[in-house]
């Protein structure tokens, strides 16, 4: 979404980072640029008043749901090990491209 116009910092990058600033996860100097962006740009207003909505709500919906620790625990320890290259707990791995093996796909006679 681009609204045609020029602006400082670009509508992509703005979309692109939109949750970090929803989640106030950005540097001030980041999100002050988003604000300037906000003020001149009104199709990327809209798309934060719209996912600011749409985060309430699911926050509203819920947000109340206690998750027991030990699944809390396992997700968190799975998350640790993805991002420090480790393989899941279970031995399976995801599959990379050079794990698929791609076979010429031919059209079956009716």
């Amino acid at each position: 979404m681009s609204c045609g116009e020029p602006h400082e910092t670009d509508c992509s990058e703005v979309l692109d980072h939109l949750y970090e600033f929803l989640d106030s996860e950005m540097p001030d100097v980041d999100r002050d640029k988003f604000r300037q962006h906000f003020e001149e740009c009104s199709p990327c207003l809209e798309k934060y008043g719209l996912e600011q909505a749409v985060k309430k709500l699911v926050k509203r919906c819920c947000g109340h749901d206690d998750v027991p620790s030990d699944l809390r625990a396992k997700v968190m320890g799975r998350l640790d090990l993805i991002r420090s290259g480790g393989q899941p707990a279970s031995g399976r791995s995801v599959p990379s491209d050079r794990d698929v093996t791609t076979a010429p796909v031919t059209p079956q006679e009716s």
